[in-house]
């Protein structure tokens, strides 16, 4: 293999985990699922495109959600839509899956309601708070690496993400 072939290999390696978890965000942004696989293709050529700049010491997952997020703000300023305005109602929404299959049924029930309530919950927040929240506890990211991927200061993201859990808390509390 030549030079170039070991660095598309590399980059396929990298890339292939987070194909998942970046269709998962896009569609969380874009509430499409072809335009969320659109996106991904979009940020997947352009992170190839800039592999060769991407700094070793930082993680490609936080540079490659970055590019999504960018992409997908192209994608919504073409469209001229407003994003994140609800959780559609879709059984095969990544946020409706159940994570034990192996449950008893009453487990699963209850991580029915409790996963419903929280998205109705989520639905009602400020959006700002809302992809944080997506981001830090479905995503796994830190509040470090969302900073990264929105563009914004470290501490504006911490503010936002304590806001979003005051916020969301008191949206459950008023729930029945």
């Amino acid at each position: 293999m030549n030079k170039k072939e070991d660095r598309q290999v590399v980059f396929e390696e990298m890339l292939r985990p987070q194909l998942r978890p970046l269709y998962a965000f896009m569609y969380t942004l874009v509430h499409d699922r072809d335009a969320a696989e659109d996106i991904v293709q979009i940020a997947s050529l352009k992170a190839w495109k800039h592999f060769g700049s991407f700094d070793q010491a930082k993680s490609f997952k936080t540079w490659l959600f970055a590019i999504g997020k960018n992409s997908a703000f192209d994608y919504l300023k073409k469209k001229k839509t407003i994003p994140f305005s609800a959780f559609q109602d879709d059984e095969d929404s990544p946020l409706e899956r159940v994570a034990d299959e192996s449950a008893l049924p009453d487990e699963v029930l209850e991580r029915e309601d409790i996963r419903e309530a929280m998205t109705l919950a989520l639905e009602q927040i400020p959006e700002k708070y809302r992809i944080i929240l997506e981001l830090a506890y479905r995503e796994d990211f830190s509040l470090k690496e969302i900073a990264e991927i929105l563009g914004e200061p470290y501490n504006t993201v911490k503010s936002q993400h304590y806001r979003g859990i005051r916020a969301l808390r008191t949206v459950l509390e008023k729930s029945p």
